[in-house]
């Protein structure tokens, strides 16, 4: 189906921060399968994870007991807030799951009108239908058919609004990304997430936090919100789970997740062998100390630098956002243009944005000497777009 806008690039391997089209051609890959390949391309040790499971056990549904997930649960748990989880395929997966759960919760307590779920303008939570409807982004929603009931979206940053759905007697949940990916990569500033957490507590609302792209290391904390000292209900990942391989999460406490017992969900590959194996491994790496201080030196400097060719460039580059590896800059070309000059002259693969922005998501593990590449691929397009614009 013709549903992607492709770059006219096929790609053939990768290896660690560089990807090599069919033609031989080399490229700094600053996309990370839009913030997935968080070690970046052919690992060792997610290759031989993969590798030593293929030759075991690939799916035997989730009727029987699995191993591999009683391990990287434990993992999850044992480094986030959580107390259960529940394994997806995919990001989106998550969400849908992080919903369900919400829900179900009030219906545990008795309270089974407690259906409305309240997200942001710019989030992005998936394509299924109740992601896209948390959402509520309209490119997404429309030709779809109804509205799903029960969802709103609020402005972002507007908390009078925000008040009002926290003393909504039927909200169930507020769901948001921490720093939002898509959107336009805004972070919600930490005192923020803090009165959020009060709120919910107060009017006995749940929070849902989607970290599938902000979360596992990539602002340089495992989780996004450990910046602000609090904690979601109910959390959703995948993404860098996998470091590319297809798998998602959804965490939750116990008392979040009472009301998901025996028959209410479940999932054919959710939790395969071949998934628990290499999140697993990837688990371990991007959750190590030695991942999370390289992503905080690397923020620093590329943030640095970034903000250094904004004010060489401002007839390019606008502003600077984000948070860790997870850095937007908002230009005033076109940002799909700029996509393009950056692949076609630099060499320097970037990921596109809402608000007309550019996002800068290398692997976890890039090195200082790497980050110093990017920069330069960074300025050779920005000098020629320079010359765009001027033109």
């Amino acid at each position: 189906m013709g549903v992607y806008n492709r770059a006219p690039l096929e790609v053939e391997r990768g290896q660690g921060v560089r990807l090599w089209s069919t033609d031989g051609t080399e490229y700094l890959d600053c996309v990370s399968g839009i913030s997935t390949n968080a070690l970046g391309h052919a690992h060792p040790k997610l290759v031989q994870a993969v590798k030593d499971q293929a030759e075991k056990l690939w799916h035997v549904s989730n009727i029987f007991r699995i191993p591999g997930q009683d391990a990287l649960a434990d993992d999850l748990c044992a480094k986030s807030f959580a107390d259960v989880v529940f394994f997806t395929n995919s990001g989106a997966e998550a969400v849908e799951c992080a919903l369900k759960t919400a829900r179900k919760f009030h219906v545990a307590n008795g309270q089974p009108e407690r259906i409305d779920i309240y997200g942001f303008d710019g989030s992005f939570h998936g394509r299924t239908y109740g992601a896209i409807n948390a959402a509520a982004n309209p490119s997404y929603t429309e030709g779809f058919g109804p509205k799903m009931e029960g969802f709103h979206q609020l402005k972002w940053g507007d908390r009078d609004a925000l008040t009002a759905a926290f003393e909504n007697p039927t909200t169930a949940a507020i769901i948001l990304e921490p720093v939002q990916g898509e959107g336009g990569c805004r972070a919600t500033p930490d005192a923020d997430l803090r009165w959020m957490r009060e709120m919910a507590d107060k009017y006995g609302v749940l929070i849902i936090f989607d970290e599938v792209q902000c979360g596992m290391g990539r602002t340089g904390k495992l989780w996004a919100h450990e910046w602000a000292g609090m904690t979601p209900d109910i959390m959703a990942v995948a993404k860098a789970l996998g470091g590319g391989f297809p798998i998602g999460a959804c965490l939750a406490t116990a008392e979040a997740a009472k009301g998901m017992t025996v028959g209410v969900h479940g999932s054919t590959f959710g939790g395969n062998p071949l998934a628990m194996a290499v999140g697993k491994a990837a688990f371990a790496e991007v959750s190590s100390d030695a991942i999370l201080n390289n992503v905080n030196e690397v923020a620093g400097y590329l943030k640095q630098q970034l903000h250094g060719l904004q004010e060489r460039f401002p007839d390019v580059i606008v502003e600077v956002r984000g948070k860790g590896l997870l850095l937007g800059v908002k230009l005033v070309p076109n940002n799909r243009e700029f996509m393009g000059w950056a692949r076609d002259e630099a060499r320097l693969l970037v990921a596109g944005g809402g608000d007309n922005l550019v996002r800068i998501l290398p692997p976890l593990n890039i090195t200082l000497e790497e980050a110093r590449e990017a920069v330069e691929k960074f300025e050779k397009a920005c000098e020629f777009a320079r010359a765009k614009v001027a033109g």
